[in-house]
Parts: structure tokens; C-alpha cells; sequence
């Protein structure tokens, strides 16, 4: 079969330059496409549930949080394996996956353990939740939000992280590719009650109370209609507190027709609630700052390139004073790894190339060779997009030149050598044809053998599971692509280019060795 398609190869160079034409234009386009990255992603396929609680301590998180989600989360299938962490007020439960199953689906399947575990778990407990569909790869991007000089008096830590959560989160949470944006440092606001007991008792009135007036004062409720027609009206109640001015109007209860309200028993300041950390910058103070999450098999750079173009309409929207600074960028990562990758790249190829020149002696026969390296890795590079292998610094940085081109040397190699030993020196084109086909055909079984015992080489490589698989597969995967459309270009592109390429005419030198 093999000869065959070296026989169509030669016989039918137009046809098979239309092909490699395609592979061109389907290599490039599979390198627009390629997703880009410093690193494989070595994160195992898991899904988290946390749980926070402020009043519980650890045993207690253990004991009605922690132990019920994990004894309903233990009947999903194809679970490879369940840890947790329980902490004062939080409780953190990884499930994980085996590496073929959906995210998607699990997340799906976990959802619905979790209202069983809801009934197991005491009221007001809390209230557990799945985490982002990120990985250990997928902070991609942080910025700091700070006040421009002359703006540090009016925007202290409190209204910095206001801004943060209520004009630049939203924003930026529905950009493409975005798992999730956490914010660090800075004081989430709240507005406090601080009871009085003396006025409190003196008034006859209860904590309890107080709690039953604001859950029943802070809401609005829809009534039914009014028709007048030829219109309606629609009646509705306004109570939702806007200001501590609202707060402190609030009624607690009525005593002898006289209203108590809130302000009677107790004062209304805006506070911020308890926090276990914050970010300095430089040790010249307290910052705000935003942590860009990525979803799961995303492409980092298009995603970075994303965030930004949204932060130049974020700036827009910013109240006077303020301004937003990145300080990680992902894409400075993987833009020095890509860099990197391309110089190997360049370099070993050019070494490549003037060493066939060199060492073929036939300048027309080292171009042959040296053009299966582009064309070679344009199939890896639509290889690696068709399988979800990304570009990345073990992946393209991997590939061996010297290896890609050892079929098509020795087949080129095997030409020349044919037509050297042609007593007449010039060709026709037709004996031109059955001299490479001849000489392909001879060599053609060497070539073979020696790629795929190449590619044998890697075989122990894509058995690799774990962190270890995820960490070197993609290498042997790339590898092995670029490897398998060398063999396939030797079977056809070489043995086309050689007849249509190389000189008809070869002259011979003759050479001495001395001794």
C-alpha cells in the first residue's frame, strides 16, 4: 500500500500539491486557534463545595457541615476521590473526578446530593456552595484599585472596596471566559445596630423584637390593582431602607400607642464586617485589590486580551479620583514562554537546515528536507487543536528537528544517490519519475522503521496518568503528531518534490582521500 501511495505521489504532483496547500492553510488556521499558555494544566478534573458559618466552631462545622455533604456527595459515580477541611466557620469539600468525566456533569450531579444534605444540615447552618469552574492555573489577571493624588482623604479602604464590588466586579464578571473575580483587602460595608440595654429594658423591649421590626420594615411589598379606566393602577408597599436615617425610623413595637423605633433603643453606625486578612502594597498602607479568575479549558491570552479591553471601559465608569492599576498580567507569563518556544524554534530549525545543505551536498535536496519542517509542524499544530493540546512551554518546546526530518533524509539521500550512479548523466523526465520512485521504494521500509521506533519512544509517556500525565503528555502528544506528519509528508510531499525539484542533471566530481 505503501508503494502505491508513493507511485500516486509522484505520478500525480499536482494533486499533491493541492493537498499540502490545504495542510497550509489548515495549519494556519489551527494556529490561530491554538490556545496558548506557559504551562500545561496539571489540575486534577474536581469540583469544590464550601460552606461558611461565622458562629460555628471547628467541631461544630465538622460535626452538622462537613460530615453530611460527605456522606451525600459519596454515592456519585466515577468519584476517584473525597477530602475536606474544616475550619472555624468554613467548611471546604474537593471531590474528585476521573479525568474523562464532564465538569458540567458533575457539578450537576453534585447539586443535587446537596439539597439532601440541606435536610440533614440545621437551619440557618449555612448554606453550601459550589465553587468556580477554575483551576490552579486560572488566576490570570490582578489589579489594585486606589485613589489618584489628591483623592487619599476621600476614599478610604471602606469606599474603595464599595467601588470595587458594586461598579467594577459587575462589569467585569460577565466578560467571556471569566470564572469568577474575588476581591482581597479593603472593608466590606455594613451598617450596625449597637443596642442599648439600659434604654432596652428601660422600654420594655427585647433583642427579639428588634430583629422581627427589621426583617419586617425592610421589604416591599406588591398588592393587587386599582381599575379606573381606562387605566390601572397598581398598589404597592415601599418599605426597603434606603439610608441609616430609614434605620433609625424603623418601629419596634408600640407601647401605650406610643412608637418605639430604633433610635429609641439603639444607634446606627456604618460599620464593616470581620475580615482575617488584607493586602499591603510597598508597606505604604492598606489596598484593594481584584483577583481575575479563568474558567476551565479556556484560552488564557484571549482572555487576558479580553479583561483588558473591558478595563479601559471600567475606567470610564469610575467615580472622580479614582483609578484602577493591573500588577499581573498572564499574558507577560506566556507571552516570555512563547518567546522562548519561538527562538528554540527558529534557531534549531535554521541549524537544521544548513546542516542537511552541508551534509547532502545538494543545496535543491536540503531545501526538500528543510521544507518538511514547517509542514510537519502545521499537522502537529491542527493535531494539537483537534485533540485539545495546547502550545505551551513542554508542548512546542519539545519538538526535535532531527527527528522530523530523519525520514525524509534518508529517502532524499537514497535519490541522490540513484541518480549518481546514472552512467548517463542527464534524465528524462519520465526516467527521472522512476528513478525516485525506485529509490523511494527501496528506502522506503528503513524511513519507517526509524519513525516509529521513534514514536515507540513515547508510548511509556502518554500511559503517564496523574500530574505526571497531565504534566508530559502534551510533549509526547506533539511529538508524536509532528513525527506522524513527517511520515506521511515522506510518503508523499518528498517523493513529488524530489522529482519535480531536484536537478535532472547531475554531475560528478571526482574525490580523493588521503591518507
Amino acid at each position: 500500500m505503501l508503494d502505491k501511495i508513493i507511485h500516486f505521489s509522484i505520478n500525480n504532483k499536482f494533486i499533491v500539491g493541492l493537498f499540502t496547500l490545504a495542510l497550509v492553510f489548515m495549519g494556519g488556521y489551527s494556529l490561530s486557534r491554538l490556545p496558548i499558555d506557559a504551562l500545561p494544566d496539571i489540575t486534577n478534573n474536581q469540583v469544590q463545595i464550601i460552606t461558611t458559618s461565622p458562629t460555628l466552631a471547628t467541631q461544630e462545622v465538622e460535626q452538622f457541615i462537613t460530615y453530611p455533604i460527605e456522606q451525600s456527595v459519596k454515592s456519585i459515580p466515577k468519584v476517584v476521590e473525597l477530602r475536606s477541611i474544616s475550619r472555624f466557620g468554613l467548611s471546604v469539600i474537593t471531590v474528585v473526578f476521573e479525568e474523562d468525566v464532564d465538569i458540567y456533569w458533575a457539578r450537576t450531579q453534585i447539586a443535587e446530593r446537596l439539597k439532601e444534605a440541606q435536610d440533614r444540615i440545621p437551619k440557618g447552618f449555612g448554606n453550601p456552595n459550589l465553587a468556580p469552574i477554575s483551576t490552579g492555573l486560572g488566576e490570570i489577571y490582578q489589579y489594585v484599585v486606589f485613589p489618584k493624588k489628591g483623592f487619599e482623604q476621600k476614599y478610604d479602604a471602606t469606599e474603595l472596596r464599595t467601588i470595587q464590588d458594586w461598579i467594577v466586579r459587575p462589569q467585569l464578571i460577565g466578560t467571556k471566559g471569566i470564572a469568577e473575580v474575588n476581591t482581597l483587602g479593603g472593608f466590606l460595608k455594613q451598617y450596625e445596630i449597637t443596642v442599648q440595654p439600659d434604654k432596652l429594658k428601660s422600654m420594655n423591649t427585647t433583642i427579639t423584637e428588634i430583629f422581627e421590626a427589621l426583617e419586617k420594615n425592610n421589604e416591599n411589598i406588591g398588592g393587587a390593582y386599582i381599575d379606573k379606566k381606562p387605566y390601572a393602577y397598581f398598589i404597592r408597599g415601599i418599605g426597603m431602607v434606603n439610608s441609616m436615617d430609614d434605620i433609625n425610623k424603623i418601629v419596634v413595637k408600640n407601647n401605650n400607642g406610643i412608637p418605639i423605633l430604633i433610635r429609641d433603643v439603639a444607634s446606627v453606625q456604618r460599620g464593616s464586617s470581620v475580615r482575617y486578612g488584607a493586602v499591603t502594597k510597598d508597606g505604604k498602607g492598606e489596598e484593594v485589590t481584584r483577583m481575575v479568575m479563568m474558567l476551565k479549558g479556556e484560552n488564557s491570552s484571549e482572555v487576558v486580551n479580553s479583561v483588558k479591553l473591558k478595563m479601559e471601559q471600567i475606567k470610564k465608569s469610575l467615580p472622580e479620583g479614582v483609578d484602577i492599576e493591573p500588577f499581573m498580567d498572564r499574558a507577560n507569563l506566556v507571552s516570555r514562554a512563547i518567546n522562548t518556544v519561538k527562538t528554540n524554534l527558529i534557531e534549531g530549525a535554521l541549524i537544521v537546515i544548513f546542516v542537511l545543505v552541508l551534509l547532502l551536498g545538494n543545496w535543491r535536496a536540503g531545501l526538500v528536507v528543510a521544507s518538511v519542517i514547517p509542514l510537519a509542524l502545521l499537522f502537529a499544530v491542527s493535531m494539537m487543536n483537534l485533540f485539545g493540546v495546547s502550545g505551551n512551554l513542554m508542548s512546542l518546546g519539545a519538538i526535535d528537528f532531527g527527528l522530523i526530518v530523519d525520514g525524509a533524509v534518508i529517502i532524499v539521500e537514497a535519490i541522490i544517490h540513484s541518480l549518481h550512479l546514472n552512467p548517463e548523466g542527464k534524465l528524462s523526465s519520465k526516467s527521472m519519475d522512476e528513478k525516485v520512485y525506485e529509490a523511494s521504494v527501496k528506502i522506503r521500509s528503513s524511513a519507517a522503521f526509524g519513525e516509529i521506533i521513534i514514536l515507540i519512544v513515547y508510548l511509556p509517556i502518554l500511559a503517564l496518568v496523574g500530574i505526571k500525565g497531565k504534566m508530559f503528555k502534551p510533549m509526547a502528544q506533539t511529538v508524536s503528531f509532528a513525527i506522524l506528519g513527517a511520515f506521511i509528508l515522506s510518503l508523499t510531499y518528498v517523493p513529488m518534490a524530489s522529482a519535480l525539484f531536484l536537478s535532472k542533471s547531475i554531475s560528478h566530481k571526482r574525490t580523493f582521500l588521503i591518507n
